[in-house]
């Protein structure tokens, strides 16, 4: 049984926050194509902060700073293949340092989760809020597939597949998680019942519900009032654990790479959340320690 399993026994096991919002407090402008990538490249020891904070704050997970890290994206930010291929292992390595400095002093089991963004993310235009990317089946699986393969290299604790936004890029990722084999998570981004790219929960959710490699499933980057739904029906089809971390309820502006609109984090709505199967409850863009603190705080 692997540690993400025997972790997934707790009653509610708590994720991290943002790693873009985190970086941006600490100063950094993550306005280019790599985003937090950039920082594993130019400034590691700020990633490995970064992850520190969030397990001081309560969070038993890092999720690594990979989602929008890719080989031809790296390759078009001027790197090597062979350079590319160990920056993104480094992003494990990074989260891992953190978890072991942060487990030596206080005893706590501490797990990474190498982050698998989807193809959208790699784009820089937004698209991971679209979906129907208008490529194939074939192109997405020579995207994915090597990516999956270096992250699984690293040795993580699991893999993080998130922020999906479409069940056809699912379709893709699925057999290649069950061929790869290490155990992972995967969550839809969605928008009033719907996956980003407005199909139905119930049939994206099916896309998932004979998986072996995928353990727990559910929703991430959506509006908190989106989450509930979509784990009652994550869970009611694929009868394995939730997983949910919203974001703050804004929106993603690709022009200006930035969020618009007002957004809260509730806590109160994260009792329901469990109620109703999630057991792996954090947040995503614009959540931070300070909200990882206070959600492990009120759920523990």
């Amino acid at each position: 049984m692997s540690r993400f399993d025997e972790v997934l026994k707790r009653n509610v096991v708590i994720l991290d926050g943002g790693m873009s919002n985190a970086l941006e407090e600490r100063g950094h402008d993550l306005a280019d194509d790599l985003w937090t990538a950039r920082l594993l490249r130019d400034e590691p020891a700020e990633i490995v902060a970064v992850h520190r904070a969030y397990f001081e704050a309560g969070a038993d997970v890092a999720t690594t700073a990979s989602y929008q890290a890719s080989i031809p994206g790296l390759v078009r930010a001027g790197l090597s293949e062979e350079t590319a291929a160990g920056m993104i292992r480094s992003s494990v390595h990074r989260a891992r340092e953190a978890a072991d400095e942060v487990a030596a002093s206080t005893g706590r089991e501490l797990l990474v989760a190498a982050s698998v963004g989807p193809y959208g993310a790699a784009l820089a235009d937004g698209s991971e809020y679209r979906g129907r990317y208008g490529v194939s089946a074939a192109t997405l699986r020579d995207f994915h597939a090597p990516r999956l393969e270096l992250l699984a290299s690293a040795a993580p604790d699991l893999l993080a597949v998130e922020t999906v936004p479409d069940l056809d890029e699912a379709e893709v990722l699925v057999p290649l998680l069950d061929e790869l084999g290490v155990p992972a998570w995967f969550s839809y981004s969605v928008s009033d019942g719907e996956t980003r790219a407005g199909q139905p929960l119930q049939e994206a959710y099916g896309v998932l519900a004979d998986s072996t490699a995928v353990r727990a499933v559910g929703v991430n980057c959506s509006a908190p009032a989106d989450v509930l739904a979509a784990i009652e029906t994550a869970v009611s089809v694929t009868g394995k654990p939730g997983v949910a971390y919203p974001n703050r309820g804004e929106e993603w502006d690709a022009t200006s790479s930035s969020w618009a609109g007002q957004g809260s984090f509730d806590l109160a709505l994260a009792t329901a959340w469990v109620d109703a199967g999630a057991r792996l409850i954090g947040g995503c863009c614009r959540v931070g320690p300070t909200d990882i603190a206070r959600l492990a705080g009120m759920l523990r």
